[in-house]
C-alpha cells in the first residue's frame, strides 16, 4: 500500500530511487515524518533529531512534488514501501562488497599480481 509522506525541507528525489523514512509519533498519536535518507545518493533530508522512539522503514519514491508556500518549500512523496527482507538484503550485499573488496587487497599484498612472470622456454622448430 502506497503512503504520501510531507517533510518540511526542499527534497527533490528522483521516481525510482529508494528511500529510508524516519518517524517518530507525537504526542497526541499521528506520526511525525522527521527525515528522509536517498539510499541511492546517501543524501539525507531532516528536519530534526532522530529520538529512541524513531523508527525506520524502507521504500521506493513513485512520486515527489515540491510545493512553495510563503513558509518555505515542502516535498510531498507517494512511496511505496518495500518490505524488510529488501532492506535485509541491501545490507548483506553491501557486506560482501566490502568482503570481497578485502580479499583482493589481501592477494594483492600477499603478492597475488606483482610477480614477475617465468621467461618461456627456447622452442625448437
Amino acid at each position: 500500500m502506497d503512503r504520501t509522506i510531507v517533510i518540511a525541507v526542499p527534497a527533490p528525489i528522483p521516481h525510482g530511487h529508494r528511500v529510508e523514512v524516519v518517524e517518530r509519533v507525537d504526542d497526541s498519536g499521528e506520526r511525525v515524518v522527521i527525515g528522509v535518507t536517498d539510499l541511492e545518493t546517501r543524501i539525507r533530508y531532516q528536519h530534526a533529531a532522530a529520538t529512541p522512539g524513531s523508527a525506520a522503514w524502507i521504500g521506493r519514491v513513485l512520486e515527489c512534488t515540491l510545493t512553495p508556500s510563503r513558509a518555505g518549500v515542502s516535498t510531498t512523496l507517494l512511496v511505496d514501501p518495500v518490505g524488510p527482507g529488501a532492506a535485509e538484503a541491501d545490507i548483506a550485499l553491501r557486506g560482501a562488497d566490502a568482503a570481497a573488496s578485502a580479499v583482493t587487497e589481501e592477494a594483492l599484498r600477499w603478492g597475488g599480481a606483482d610477480r614477475t612472470p617465468e621467461p618461456e622456454e627456447p622452442r625448437f622448430w
